[in-house]
């Protein structure tokens, strides 16, 4: 696989930051009509998830390289794959995935073991690097990481569940790794996502709680009028910010 119709170089420093970003979990998209969901939501998205999951790491089985590098061929739109895999493979992904497309490589926090090196090799192959924390994890684990980040995710739900509601400590969590990245001066340079749990009702608590993307399913694919979802979600108030 060769990855080509790849995104302009810079393409994470020049997403806007006065607003919330839309990223897309193509988890959500008709996997039938795969092009056809690309299509529509070409002039909304600003980044594009993608789930991987070896069906240990976290219960399900999810997008594979060949189908990556076919979606790279339908978008230029930036590509973030989550990689929610044992440690016994996760390099051997990074390099499968890294070929097939990918923009942005987010490990786990829980690969501990391997995360140095995962880490290390994302970046030697061009590509940006990302620290997923699954709910469960304490906020700690991802504070010796930071500098090496250029996105931060927090799970709001249990792991690769689809159609499960926000948890309680979700946006405290949030705010507190926020709180983490301007204590150590990165506010400006690690773009802050929750993922899990994104509803009407929750997108906007997570907004003020700091989040700066979140990972958006059914309430993307789902909704008819994209043009006005967006624009509610890049109006919505970020921490601090009137209502």
């Amino acid at each position: 696989m060769t990855a080509t119709n790849k995104p302009a170089a810079g393409w994470l420093q020049a997403l806007p930051r006065d607003r919330m970003l839309g990223e897309f979990s193509l988890w959500s998209a008709d996997l039938c009509n795969m092009e056809r969901d690309l299509a529509r939501i070409e002039p909304h998205v600003d980044i594009c998830h993608i789930d991987v999951a070896d069906g240990h790491f976290a219960p399900a089985l999810l997008f594979f390289p060949d189908l990556v590098a076919r979606i790279r061929g339908l978008t230029r739109k930036p590509l973030h794959v989550h990689l929610m895999v044992q440690d016994s493979i996760l390099l051997s992904q990074i390099e499968q995935f890294a070929e097939a497309g990918a923009d942005l490589i987010s490990i786990h926090v829980e690969n501990a073991a391997v995360a140095e090196e995962a880490l290390a090799r994302i970046a030697e192959l061009g590509v940006e690097t990302g620290m997923v924390v699954r709910l469960e994890t304490p906020l700690e684990t991802v504070k010796p990481w930071l500098s090496k980040l250029a996105f931060v995710t927090l799970l709001g739900t249990a792991i690769g569940v689809k159609g499960v509601g926000l948890a309680e400590e979700a946006c405290p969590r949030l705010q507190a790794v926020r709180a983490m990245l301007k204590e150590a001066g990165l506010e400006d340079s690690v773009r802050l996502a929750s993922d899990g749990g994104n509803r009407h009702d929750t997108v906007p608590r997570l907004r003020a709680a700091g989040a700066e993307t979140v990972v958006l399913g059914s309430l993307a694919f789902g909704d008819p009028d994209l043009a006005a979802r967006m624009a509610w979600l890049h109006a919505l108030p970020g921490p601090g910010e009137a209502a």
